[in-house]
């Protein structure tokens, strides 16, 4: 048996997959009618936490945040059986997960934050990527369980805590990768460019591709032998900003990107490759 607490888009897709599979699940979610929708595809329903986690080895959690899940996991404790087993697939705090699973552990229990890259769509049909980090031991235990539910499963060493990092860095990676496309599409508005203009000049030159390159230029720490000066790339900055600003069309990151060439420019390394920006960000 097992229980699934937070049955929104993903959690309520991945209840699914597990029926699918045969698996008895029971299910709860704060909004009740989200639950309630799942009985038609054979989850047990139930409005109280602890009523839902009674005689489950395994209890799988897709809340907001980490308060959320604290007050959940807090309710559930009385209906937990002892060494059951709690997966955390919310989106958290590093340092939520690594106290959870000592808070757990002293308490008899199991805990294993497992974030996720993957949609609604992912969780149904099993595919994207699951990340899971800590007690190696743990996660040998929990592989089987998880592997199936995932595209590809993800294991980051014994640092508790690392995965929930890792998902906030790939989070952040998206925000900015969409917050720069809006701006791109901005300016592509402001010079008249049709978005399917964009969309085929992404499609015979694709940035993505720099990617690693970028990561190990940045990282590497050597700016001496510029293949676009910081200089430059500040000039067609100042190209976009003002593109925009005749056309009315507002940016969003672009402003800040600029204030921080600038003061990079004014330290000295305006000559260097642009990528000096990300100096300060390395370790």
């Amino acid at each position: 048996m097992k229980a699934f607490l937070g049955t929104g888009l993903l959690g309520a897709n991945f209840t699914k997959a597990l029926l699918k599979k045969g698996e008895q699940v029971q299910v709860w979610n704060r909004t009740a009618l989200k639950a309630k929708a799942l009985e038609a595809e054979g989850a047990i329903v139930y409005e109280q936490i602890a009523d839902a986690v009674k005689g489950a080895a395994i209890v799988h959690v897709a809340l907001k945040d980490d308060a959320s899940v604290d007050e959940v996991l807090t309710a559930a404790v009385a209906g937990l059986q002892p060494g059951a087993m709690i997966i955390d697939h919310t989106t958290t705090s590093a340092e939520g997960a690594v106290r959870r699973t000592k808070a757990w552990k002293e308490r008899g229990y199991t805990y294993l934050h497992a974030p996720v890259f993957m949609g609604p769509q992912n969780a149904l049909e099993g595919t994207g990527f699951m990340m899971v980090s800590g007690d190696q031991e743990v996660i040998r235990k929990a592989e089987p369980i998880l592997s199936p539910m995932t595209g590809k499963l993800i294991n980051f060493g014994p640092e508790e805590g690392k995965a929930a990092g890792m998902k906030l860095i790939g989070n952040l990676f998206l925000v900015t990768f969409t917050a720069g496309l809006a701006d791109t599409l901005a300016l592509a508005k402001a010079l008249h460019v049709s978005i399917d203009d964009v969309s085929a000049l992404f499609e015979s030159w694709n940035p993505a591709m720099a990617l690693q390159a970028r990561l190990k230029k940045i990282g590497g720490g050597n700016y001496d032998q510029p293949s676009w000066e910081l200089d430059m790339a500040r000039k067609d900055t100042g190209l976009f900003l003002q593109t925009a600003e005749q056309a009315g069309v507002k940016l969003a990151v672009i402003p800040a990107i600029a204030e921080e060439m600038d003061r990079w420019i004014e330290m000295g390394f305006g000559k260097k490759d642009w990528t000096v920006i990300g100096k300060g960000s390395t370790r």
